[in-house]
């Protein structure tokens, strides 16, 4: 349950209005639980784990009303491990966000500081990523290579977010180099829209990189430990639907990314390529369902095909992916449930080295691998 606090201004001695008013909410996420690991270093794993499916955090929203159908807004989240109490996202105390702005009724809101992009906001909550806030971290497309699971926020951002049109927003965001003389080194740009009407919604997105995290400029709008990729140039964009059928959800995501003087794979699951300074791309098709047995229980599952071209110094490759996930969920309450997910990877590697890794987990010694969480989730 959320907790709100309302925050008289007068009582700290300050002149107000009798309307005036400020709120802030705390909030959180917990997913605590077990987690199997086939074909890691040639054996099995079976660990304890912090976000199998969702990433625990917890954070403040604010709000100011200023008048007008004008708002201060603000939000600051954290991520953490609950296996061990650290910082996640590089050791950021609000490393999942940090913005604050004005939101206006008619207009809109404006905010800047660390946000998520514009195909986290508009595409990914139709694809089975987004099925649960927060992203489902054993489903994520091959390194997470279009952003759907939020590997990487976007620093030193300002972001605009339209009001509803009868179902259509959209949005924009720019992240800033805050270099002296390289306004493009490490910056950050993305655009996005959707559209929900009954039981049909629509979504797509773009965004596009310079120099991400590189290491010439480490305070850009991304940072080496954000993301997988790190490339002289990444463009992503995609396209989504999903329908809605009495219990059932079905849907379908189409993403691209292309990645340009592409130096090195280089997230929590490096794969150690030498750098080259050549390219990549990915073609994700997914398609997942979900279907309500019971108000406290549901079924969801995925299958994505993923076609991938990657240049390197022995030559062309075309790695293919394919992955299938199929969860259970069954709420206790309002505010708890445990969960059971599988899920299965096979990869093609055409001599590119590659090997299966499903998303969070370690790297398979060989082209198939299987993951098996259970675990619970308690939201506050």
């Amino acid at each position: 349950m959320k907790k709100t606090l309302v925050i008289a201004a007068c009582a700290a001695g300050y002149a107000c209005g009798a309307q005036a008013q400020s709120s802030v909410t705390l909030y959180g996420l917990i997913d605590a639980g077990l987690a199997y690991t086939n074909n890691v270093k040639g054996s099995s794993l079976w660990a304890a784990g912090s976000g199998n499916v969702t990433g625990s955090h917890w954070g403040f929203l604010g709000r100011e009303d200023l008048g007008g159908g004008t708002k201060a807004v603000f939000q600051l989240e954290n991520g953490f491990s609950v296996t061990n109490g650290s910082l996640r996202q590089g050791g950021r105390l609000f490393g999942y966000q940090a913005f604050a702005g004005l939101s206006n009724n008619s207009l809109g809101t404006v905010t800047f500081g660390r946000q998520y992009d514009s195909v986290v906001d508009y595409l990914a909550p139709l694809s089975f990523t987004g099925v649960h806030p927060g992203g489902n971290n054993l489903s994520a497309h091959p390194f997470d290579n279009d952003n759907l699971n939020n590997s990487f926020r976007v620093n030193n951002s300002v972001k605009f977010s339209s009001t509803n049109y009868s179902g259509f927003r959209f949005g924009a965001l720019y992240g800033f180099s805050n270099e002296a003389g390289g306004f493009d080194d490490n910056r950050l740009y993305s655009f996005g829209a959707s559209y929900n009407t009954g039981s049909l919604s629509l979504g797509a997105g773009y965004l596009q990189a310079n120099n991400g995290g590189s290491n010439n400029n480490t305070d850009g709008a991304l940072t080496l430990t954000d993301r997988s990729f790190i490339a002289a140039q990444q463009r992503t964009y995609g396209a989504g639907a999903n329908y809605l059928l009495g219990a059932a959800r079905f849907g379908f995501v189409w993403t691209r990314t292309q990645l340009g003087g592409l130096a090195t794979i280089n997230g929590a699951n490096s794969l150690g390529l030498a750098e080259n300074g050549q390219g990549a791309s990915f073609d994700n098709y997914e398609v997942n369902a979900s279907y309500a047995l019971t108000h406290a229980l549901s079924l969801t599952g995925e299958y994505t095909f993923t076609k991938g071209t990657l240049s390197t110094a022995s030559g062309e490759h075309g790695p293919k992916w394919h992955e299938v996930s199929v969860q259970a969920d069954y709420f206790l309450s309002k505010r708890t449930d445990i969960y059971l997910q599988a899920s299965y990877q096979r990869i093609s590697a055409d001599g590119s080295g590659l090997t299966a890794d499903v998303s969070g987990q370690s790297m398979s010694s060989g082209d198939q691998q299987v993951v098996v969480g259970a675990g619970m989730r308690h939201r506050f």
